[in-house]
């Protein structure tokens, strides 16, 4: 029959998905009306919680495949990378933004958000992370235009970007790697404060390094699943040797950390049975098991154990970011920081808002060069995601 609205199908992740941005959108009123007193656990001892621990430090190092893969393909010309170069920067684009959107959160005053880029403080770590994101925010802006502009055949434009993406690519390379590293340069003014196991004039090299591999690991997650939302074909040759890369970058990560760990005489740390001790152990485990793995050629070339392998290198990386940034500030503080439910309501809204603008994106340009004619498989995390869209 003409005329027909076709209503989407409730399914069990998209009723998750409308579940999670309810309690968001009712966290985010207590947030504005009442304030971070009221909507959050965080107190003058203890400012910083899971908006900046996981939000941001983590959210810019999960989007730091953009200037990862961007610079492989379009300053190294390895032209094979072509194909995931488009996904890696909408990923790193919606990563940044959804940063932006944290913060709002966070700040006291969002409203004067805008105040670092003319009101100058070059003495400042945070605020060279500012104008760095905003920096990059507007390179990666640009980078992600073509895709725009092909899909409403807007000729001259392409033009003139595509004429400017290699100096773009450079700039944003640049400036990944500032902010990337001055995030682990906020911590070093802290050294009575942030617990042994964490805290090293190394912080920012470490910061840099994991969000390389973070980055790679991110692009492996997202190629996986969006094989299976889409029905697309997993470019398999290509994320192995993504794989092949990630077991290097962390085996020199994971060396970086036991050797500064030496040097500085805090391995005893790891004998003593603390809550410190044990995060670290996780943390550990979560890194050093997929770095062995992934030297394996059979765990690379097959799609589940390299994408499983890649999970665990994501959940590694949270793991430290939020040992940085809670559990090493914790002793240091003398308070016990658990957030609070509307704190966890808005970190999972912006997550499950990630993945919803992804697949809306993914529906609606260009973001595959080359476009399948399989049918989508359903994948649980974009069913969810699909929520807000058909």
């Amino acid at each position: 029959m003409t005329g027909t609205v076709r209503l989407p199908r409730i399914t069990f992740w998209r009723t998750v998905f409308w579940f999670i941005m309810a309690a968001a959108v009712y966290a985010t009123y207590v947030r504005f009306v009442d304030g971070l007193g009221s909507s959050t656990n965080l107190s003058d001892e203890f400012p910083w919680g899971i908006w900046i621990g996981f939000d941001v430090l983590c959210g810019v190092a999960l989007a730091a495949g953009g200037f990862t893969l961007a610079a492989t393909v379009h300053i190294f010309n390895i032209e094979k990378y072509k194909p995931i170069v488009r996904p890696a920067i909408l990923t790193a684009f919606l990563g940044y933004l959804l940063v932006v959107v944290a913060l709002m959160f966070d700040l006291g005053r969002p409203y004067r958000i805008w105040h670092p880029l003319i009101m100058w403080n070059p003495h400042s770590v945070m605020f060279e992370v500012g104008w760095c994101v905003t920096l990059y925010s507007t390179v990666l802006s640009l980078e992600f235009a073509p895709v725009v502009f092909e899909r409403f055949g807007w000729r001259t434009p392409l033009r003139y970007v595509k004429a400017i993406m290699i100096p773009l690519v450079i700039a944003g390379v640049i400036l990944s790697t500032l902010h990337q590293s001055s995030l682990g340069t906020l911590y070093l003014i802290l050294p009575t404060k942030l617990h042994a196991l964490w805290y090293s004039p190394m912080l920012p090299v470490m910061f840099f390094v994991s969000a390389i591999a973070l980055g790679l690991a991110m692009t492996i997650f997202e190629s996986w699943h969006s094989s299976r939302a889409f029905g697309r074909h997993l470019e398999l040759p290509l994320l192995s040797s993504l794989g092949r890369v990630l077991a290097v970058l962390m085996l020199f990560y994971l060396c970086l950390r036991f050797l500064d760990l030496g040097k500085r005489g805090v391995l005893n740390l790891l004998t003593v049975g603390s809550i410190e001790t044990y995060l670290f152990g996780l943390e550990i485990a979560l890194l050093l098991t997929p770095t062995f793995l992934l030297f394996w050629p059979r765990v690379r070339q097959s799609p589940l154990a390299l994408y499983l392998s890649a999970v665990m290198v994501v959940l590694g990386m949270i793991v430290n970011r939020l040992n940085v940034s809670i559990t090493g500030m914790e002793r240091g503080s003398g308070v016990s920081y658990i957030p609070a439910w509307t704190e966890v309501a808005v970190t999972l809204g912006i997550i499950a808002a990630g993945f919803a603008i992804f697949r809306l994106a993914v529906q609606h340009l260009p973001i595959f060069e080359e476009e399948e004619k399989d049918e989508p498989v359903s994948a649980p995390v974009y069913q969810m995601a699909g929520a807000l869209g058909d």
